[in-house]
């Protein structure tokens, strides 16, 4: 997709595509932070048919929706290829050893070969989580290894 980025004087920035209905869709950032998602009118894509303001934490939670899955079909395509080398996800279960705790807490790699490459929340996918970042009930946990590894941190991730 040929994303278009427009400079809005003033305003922010608009980032938009052409979608196969023949509209243009994108996100207009705004300075303050805000954001907008917007949709051209069919028989002229600089017209706006709809524009719906969103607060960071609703942009953030609508890229997690959109990005998540995308993420993960990314990451599998990528490692199809190398033998022996599969992407899977674990839930971070409510109530869990992990939730609240950070991943440097989990030492997953160590004690299971396997990596952590992301973490898909309701706000959005956190590509190369630090060893700070802090687990919580619902996340996603998107790792990379061996199928070994990868069956070692579903035990460990699902009650270690």
């Amino acid at each position: 997709m040929n994303v278009e980025v427009t400079p809005l004087p003033g305003i922010g920035t608009r980032q938009d595509f052409m979608i196969r209905a023949g509209r243009r869709m994108g996100v207009i950032t705004h300075r303050d932070g805000k954001f907008e998602l917007i949709v051209s009118r069919k028989d002229d894509a600089d017209d706006c048919m709809a524009s719906i303001a969103l607060t960071s934490a609703e942009a953030a939670t609508l890229a997690g929706l959109l990005g998540g899955p995308q993420l993960v079909a990314h990451l599998e395509e990528q490692h199809r290829d190398v033998a022996g080398i599969s992407t899977q996800q674990f839930p971070v279960v409510p109530g869990s050893r992990f939730d609240g705790s950070p991943l440097a807490e989990t030492e997953l790699r160590t004690r299971t070969g396997a990596s952590i490459v992301a973490v898909v929340r309701a706000n959005g996918v956190h590509p190369s989580p630090r060893p700070d970042f802090v687990f919580a009930g619902g996340d996603q946990v998107v790792v990379v290894g061996t199928a070994e590894g990868l069956a070692a941190a579903g035990d460990l991730l699902g009650g270690g």
